[in-house]
């Protein structure tokens, strides 16, 4: 590999990272089709150099935001637990399901998540259902606050429906598998609308649980070989420098701005989807 593939590889990498860093979603949704579309790789190196991307991006993001007090860790370990026998039960029913089907449902999941997330917009800020003290949040300690910079004061949230988020993790697990995607497209939608945990900490809760879920994969493609050291060398570095870059971004932005920012990214993957399912490949699989 040359010097110019290394710096492209490099660019891309950050570039990729900034943004999944700064949604909390794994990095390889954005670079797995950059790297096929435009850098010629072959879809199962490019998959591999993404969770590469993905366990750098999570190692990048997750200081600054445990530092300024955005991610819930308890959180982040109850809903992982759901989230992996999810992806085991996809690794079973692989191929049991039609792909088209598994496209237009994860298109329709996408949409309802949107519009959802939008409808939270018009909620006040901190609002929350009455406290129920036997439920699932409290006898976990899952509830916490956050110092929000672009409001400049602390705000306080409460964790809600568990058991709901629970079963919406195991389904991101289960699909994620089922077409070979992350399911941080799908886990920051459930932590917003059902949790109620505010887009800042959902963003930041999930980079932190992606990482996790990626360095189980990655220890798999190390050990069959496909793992490029030329290949993800430069995509490690630039994605821990884009993490930053995104981490940065989600301390400064307001919450609104992150959420209609979200919804945007939503719209466009729903679109992806309904195109492979009508048979139109724009881009690969993501890890």
């Amino acid at each position: 590999m040359n010097a110019g593939s290394a710096a492209w590889l490099l660019v891309v990498s950050l570039g990729t990272s900034a943004l999944g860093g700064a949604l909390g979603m794994a990095s390889g949704i954005f670079i797995v089709p950059v790297l096929t579309m435009f850098g010629g790789l072959d879809i199962h190196a490019a998959v591999a150099a993404s969770i590469v991307s993905v366990i750098a991006c999570s190692c990048g993001s997750a200081p600054p935001f445990l530092r300024n007090g955005l991610t819930n860790v308890r959180v982040a370990i109850v809903l992982e637990v759901a989230t992996s026998l999810g992806a085991l039960t996809g690794v079973l029913l692989a191929g049991m399901l039609s792909v088209t089907f598994l496209y237009l449902l994860f298109a329709a999941v996408l949409v309802v998540s949107a519009w959802q997330m939008m409808a939270r917009r018009c909620e006040t800020l901190g609002e929350t259902e009455q406290p129920n003290l036997r439920d699932w949040a409290n006898t976990l300690r899952l509830h916490s606050s956050y110092p929000d910079h672009a409001l400049g004061r602390d705000v306080f949230y409460r964790v809600q429906r568990v058991p709901l988020g629970l079963t919406l993790m195991f389904g991101a697990g289960l699909l994620a598998a089922l077409l070979g995607i992350g399911s941080g497209v799908l886990k920051i939608p459930a932590m917003d609308t059902v949790l109620r945990l505010p887009i800042k900490v959902s963003s930041a809760t999930s980079n932190f649980m992606i990482g996790v879920t990626a360095a189980a994969s990655g220890v798999a493609y190390f050990a069959r070989g496909d793992i490029d050291p030329l290949i993800a060398g430069p995509i490690a570095l630039g994605s821990v420098f884009g993490a930053l870059l995104g981490a940065r971004f989600v301390t400064a932005v307001s919450g609104d701005r992150l959420r209609l920012f979200f919804v945007v990214v939503l719209v466009a993957l729903a679109a992806q989807m309904l195109l492979s399912a009508l048979g139109i490949h724009l881009a690969g699989h993501g890890a």
